[in-house]
């Protein structure tokens, strides 16, 4: 089977965190996408939430930088998921760096580029349909378990490290 890179980047604000109503796969998502030629998987995933949202992000670290100056590092993702996928009717795996990541002060989504949800512990938690009221094109279906699971640990790992100052 053929596999493809892909970096996904949960961003958080306060206490909650970002995802956008995926209208083809009909879901509840986090920003994410295929890594291009040349890019390394940390400006893969800046990128694809600043095309997919309009905000820019930074990541959250999830180990502090080795004491060195060179090489040059990159910061290694939260983890890696192997999820299957049929895009364009060519069964496929994408193998997705998850990463935990922050907007940029200042920055915010823009919403003529989706339907976007900012979603707290608590709604993660309930297992429970997103209130659709902002977000038109979306449908009632409950968020998927690794993006519910992924999301509520993005917020905890983002308010630990913050707060921490790595």
């Amino acid at each position: 089977m053929r596999r493809h890179f892909t970096a996904t980047g949960f961003v958080v604000q306060g206490e909650r965190t970002l995802l956008h109503w995926h209208k083809r796969l009909q879901q509840w998502m986090p920003p994410g996408g295929h890594i291009e030629p040349d890019e390394d998987p940390v400006q893969a995933v800046l990128r694809e939430i600043q095309e997919e949202t309009g905000a820019t992000a930074e990541v959250i670290p999830s180990v502090p930088a080795l004491p060195f100056p060179y090489p040059g590092q990159v910061q290694p993702p939260y983890t890696i998921l192997l999820e299957d996928s049929a895009e364009a009717g060519a069964p496929h795996q994408h193998i997705d760096l998850i990463y935990f990541c922050r907007l940029a002060d200042g920055a915010a989504p823009d919403p003529s580029l989706g339907d976007f949800h900012w979603v707290d512990e608590d709604t993660l938690r309930s297992d429970q349909p997103l209130d659709l009221a902002a977000c038109p094109d979306a449908v009632a279906v409950p968020i998927a378990e690794d993006v519910r699971l992924l999301a509520i640990k993005a917020i905890q790992t983002a308010r630990q490290v913050l707060s921490s100052k790595f």
